[in-house]
């Protein structure tokens, strides 16, 4: 084989393109070959403008901007290359440029240079100021938006990510396509420049072709000044003709190109599923058509003949729905009826869903296989992420609609038991205001069900605006499955039962067959297992460590069966798992100081003698101690969270365990770790020291 690579000839089309329209302003051109490239840059335009209308999403035709730059020089150039034959061939005849110059400049405008004149001024006149200035408006005001809105999409990227509703690879395809778009707009809205100069030059071009027609053929040809007028002029008005309507063709695509909206239809599928979409509008033209024919002196058979036909339409589209509503009615009544009752059995007692998912009807959508439900994606790329980040496999989600909800509202339940509730609607987006928004938004106000945050719902026309204005917009499958993925990261330790550790287990044993088959059950019962994982999903520590923990375990369930000294004992040795958890997110390195809270040595003495007194337990600090403790620990916790710096309580051993009962219940977001739980090679700086009384 040769070691030369197969040229690709896809790449020859540019370069071709660019020195052919180089080539054209430079070297004289014969009448035939203007008459190929005549034809060549009207058989362009048409296709660009057929592949505008295809187009369902602007990025779809992204080369647009380059084709737009590309296809004014190949006019231009013609102009120029025309212009010489003109000036040069004129005296010979109305074909001196050619047949396609000679046809536009007689066929198009009857021979008369005067209605010619007025028929380039009005076509540069809809070119320049009322296509192409509107579509470079409407890109301009496109980009500022998508440049605005970058933050807010990038928010939206970012969450979704973090939740494993979308995977790294999809989150670098999104971001790519938001770049995109900002350059796409922006081109655009550049590119829009050439074909304001194009029409200046067109107008330009024609007035210097008209005066040198004129002097060359008058001074040179010894023709009179009213053949000189007609020969040239007629010339120049068929170039500038046969010019100026591939332009206009060309701006009409870039208007239709930036003004599409996102969608899966073409604009023929969109134009007729929405201007015929309803008879009733169908029929209301008709009559309105009908009242204009029959006034006196107007066009009746023009008026009622659109007016037949209008009401014509209308009455096709009622005839179609009614076959359709008549269609599923058939099909409703042909359904097999229910069969007898069966008898009660031990079948109708079912098991207690461990997460149940019920939506209101509205919302059956986003969780109908049918239909695609994005909802049903979102819940497996959470049982994904949840298994990486946690260490065990969630239980399946048990979806049902259920009647008795309202139509948008969905609940969630844990081991049948209802624990939150929310609201979604299937086509409409949340805008949620992350502290920073330059504006209100109108819709429906709420709250994020996740994080509590103010929100509010929108339309989909105004997704938007919404980012512009710095809100961080999501649909509703991602609102729910949020709320979902909030709720078992909180409850992930309940979620957790004895068939799930033996599952565990039995997973770990594929990967250690010795450790487990030496250990489990024989050193460390499952029970124990179960309760120690369970006190660590409490408090949001990762059981993906499995051996370090039976290791643990093994070496110290010989000497206690107390669960909170085990699981003292295995924290220690998941501390670098628990240390890099507690600062992940806040761009600390290996090598950097761990800012930590405190407790003021005084009270770090009382509470340990309050925790003997009280056998280790810890059972009630003195009310005036305990209140101030927590309020102190809030408005630390608080004015870290403003400064976006991570909240960690260091603290000794025995206080671990208490003080974490205690102020999380309160401060969720607080990480308590004691002394033995911070590695050795790492140092930590005080930051803020919790005193005693005030």
């Amino acid at each position: 084989m040769s070691t030369m690579q197969k040229f690709n000839l896809n790449r020859l089309a540019g370069p071709v393109l660019i020195i052919m329209i180089l080539m054209m302003m430079i070297l004289p051109l014969p009448a035939i070959l203007l008459d190929m490239f005549f034809t060549f840059n009207i058989a362009l335009s048409l296709i660009v403008l057929l592949v505008a209308l295809y187009t369902q999403k602007p990025l779809e035709f992204s080369a647009f901007p380059t084709v737009l730059l590309l296809t004014t020089l190949l006019r231009l150039s013609l102009n120029v290359a025309s212009t010489r034959v003109i000036l040069l061939e004129g005296h010979t005849g109305g074909d001196a440029a050619g047949k396609v110059i000679e046809a536009f400049g007689h066929f198009l405008v009857g021979g008369n240079y005067a209605i010619g004149i007025l028929v380039f001024i009005i076509l540069v006149v809809i070119n320049f100021t009322v296509v192409t200035k509107g579509a470079g408006r409407i890109a301009e005001v496109s980009a500022r938006f998508t440049l605005d809105a970058m933050p807010g999409k990038q928010m939206a990227i970012d969450a979704d990510l973090n939740a494993g509703l979308i995977g790294e690879e999809e989150a670098r395809k999104r971001r790519t396509t938001i770049s995109q778009e900002a350059e796409f707009f922006g081109s655009m809205d550049g590119a829009s420049k050439f074909v304001r100069g194009d029409a200046v030059a067109g107008i330009i071009i024609m007035l210097l072709n008209v005066g040198g027609g004129l002097f060359v053929g008058m001074l040179q040809h010894d023709l009179s000044f009213a053949d000189s007028a007609k020969t040239y002029t007629l010339l120049t008005i068929g170039d500038g003709l046969v010019a100026q309507i591939p332009a206009l063709i060309i701006s009409t695509a870039a208007g239709i190109v930036v003004t599409r909206v996102d969608t899966n239809e073409d604009i023929s599928t969109q134009l007729i599923g929405q201007l015929f979409r309803r008879g009733q509008v169908l029929y209301i033209t008709a009559v309105l058509l009908a009242l204009f024919g029959v006034i006196p002196n107007m066009p009746h058979v023009a008026f009622l003949s659109f007016a037949a036909l209008a009401a014509g339409l209308g009455y096709m589209l009622d005839q179609r729905q009614e076959q359709a509503q008549q269609a599923a009615q058939a099909a409703e009544q042909a359904a097999p009826a229910p069969a007898a009752a069966p008898e009660v059995s031990w079948a109708d007692v079912q098991p207690v869903d461990m997460i149940g998912l019920e939506v209101g009807y509205r919302l059956i959508s986003l969780v109908d296989r049918n239909q695609d439900g994005e909802l049903l994606k979102r819940i497996r790329g959470i049982r994904k992420k949840m298994a990486q980040d946690v260490g065990f496999l969630v239980p399946a989600v048990h979806i049902r609609d259920n009647l008795e909800l309202k139509p948008n509202v969905y609940r969630l339940a844990l081991k049948g038991v209802d624990v939150a509730e929310g609201e979604a609607y299937a086509n409409q987006y949340l805008a949620i205001n992350p502290g920073r928004v330059l504006g209100p938004l109108p819709g429906n106000e709420t709250r994020d069900p996740a994080f509590g945050l103010p929100a509010v719902w929108i339309e989909a026309s105004r997704r938007d605006e919404a980012q512009a204005l710095g809100y961080t917009v999501v649909d509703a499958s991602t609102v729910i499955g949020t709320h979902l993925s909030s709720i078992i990261q909180a409850n992930a330790a309940e979620l957790l039962g004895r068939e799930e550790v033996q599952q565990l287990v039995d997973h770990v044993a594929k990967e250690f067959p010795k450790l487990v088959e030496e250990l489990v059950p024989k050193v460390i019962p499952i029970g124990v297992l179960h309760r120690v994982l369970q006190a660590l999903l409490r408090e949001d520590v990762s059981i993906r460590d499995m051996r370090s923990i039976i290791e643990t375990l093994a070496e110290w369930v010989p000497r206690t069966q107390d669960v909170e000294e085990l699981t003292a004992q295995v924290r220690i040795a998941l501390a670098r798992s628990i240390v890099q958890q507690a600062y992940s997110g806040f761009g600390y390195k290996e090598q950097d100081a761990l800012p930590v809270l405190a407790l003021d040595p005084n009270l770090e003495t009382l509470l340990l003698q309050a925790t003997q007194t009280r056998g280790g337990e810890g059972a009630g600090f003195e009310p005036g101690l305990a209140e101030n403790l927590l309020q102190q620990t809030s408005e630390l916790v608080q004015q870290r969270e403003q400064q976006g710096q991570p909240s960690v309580l260091m603290v000794p051993g025995p206080l671990r365990n208490i003080l974490s009962r205690f102020l999380r219940r309160s401060i969720p977001q607080l990480k308590i770790l004691a002394h033995a739980e911070i590695p050795d090679n790492k140092a930590i700086q005080v930051v803020a020291v919790i005193g005693g009384r005030s």
